[in-house]
């Protein structure tokens, strides 16, 4: 009994191999990050931006080794998702001012209150966790923007 369960265990685990979520990897015009572009961002901010952000908020995301093991590529793609959902960096640019300024609000807001990189993502992605000086450096970049978007 306990040989066939095993065997059934190990025929669904490969059988879950094939079934693989599709790559976050479009291509868009605006490139990865249309916001630091369209808004001409610092190199520090850029780097930020890079590392703490895009891989779940851009269209295209760097996937570790393990995406390709089944359930964590799944697992992975959800979060993609939803990420992208909430806010995508690669259409950015096709904002108009006002939700520019909300989302670069909800980003200052998610990354000073450290609720941003999420802590499954740092966990696997050390230099994805942000310091007080790179938050700082974003939040200095930011605000005035901010003010000025939410004028237009």
């Amino acid at each position: 009994m306990l040989k066939r369960l095993l065997f059934v265990f190990v025929a669904l685990a490969l059988l879950a191999q094939v079934i693989r979520p599709a790559k976050n990897s479009a291509a868009t015009s605006e490139g990865p990050d249309s916001l630091a572009e369209r808004l001409q961002a610092p190199p520090q901010v850029r780097q930020v931006l890079a590392t703490a952000c895009y891989d779940c908020h851009s269209n295209r995301t760097r996937y570790p080794w393990y995406a390709e093991i089944q359930p964590s590529g799944w697992f992975l793609a959800y979060h993609v998702k939803q990420g992208k959902e909430a806010l995508n960096l690669s259409t950015f640019g096709r904002l108009g001012a006002r939700t520019q300024a909300k989302r670069l609000r909800y980003m200052v807001d998610e990354m000073t209150e450290r609720e941003m990189p999420l802590k499954s993502y740092t966990l696997m992605h050390r230099d994805a966790v942000l310091t007080d000086e790179q938050i700082r450096t974003f939040t200095d970049w930011a605000e005035p923007i901010i003010t000025r978007l939410g004028r237009d």
